[in-house]
Order: structure tokens, then sequence, then C-alpha cells
């Protein structure tokens, strides 16, 4: 019975609301830049770019651009080669 009752107050835990705490930090430098969208906005899920300045964005957002390239070239290999 109690292993019941434990059951049904844990799965009852799994869809209550979390306490999410918010976060002061303002990103509004970037929300300027190619790809930001609404309702979003600018989108930094990690935080990377919490202190980061212009440079540091410009050189983040070339290094995803060149990774997607290569595993673009890469699934087109594999492609081809089978």
């Amino acid at each position: 019975m109690k292993f019941i009752l434990a059951l049904l107050v844990s799965s009852a835990a799994a869809f209550a609301p979390s306490q999410v705490a918010k976060s002061s930090v303002s990103l509004n430098a970037f929300e300027d830049e190619l790809g930001v969208q609404p309702p979003l906005g600018f989108f930094d899920p990690l935080g990377l770019l919490t202190d980061a300045d212009q440079e540091r964005f410009d050189r983040l957002r070339y290094v995803e651009l060149k990774h997607g390239r290569i595993s673009q070239l890469a699934f087109l290999g594999q492609i081809v080669t089978r």
C-alpha cells in the first residue's frame, strides 16, 4: 500500500511546475543581430555570451557556421560512399 501511495505521489510531482530562478542578466547587446527571432529573442541557453563583447560573438558565430558546414560535408561523404 505504501508503495502505491509513493508511486502516485512521485508521478504527480513529475507534472508539478518547477521553481525556476529568474536571471537578471540582460543581453540586449545582441538583440539586433541576424537570427534573433520573436518570441525568444536572443537565445543563449548556456550563458556563453553573458560577459561577451562583439568580437567574441562574431567568433562564436563563425565557428558555429564552420562546424555546420563540416557536418554537412561529412553527411554528404557518408551518403556518397555507400
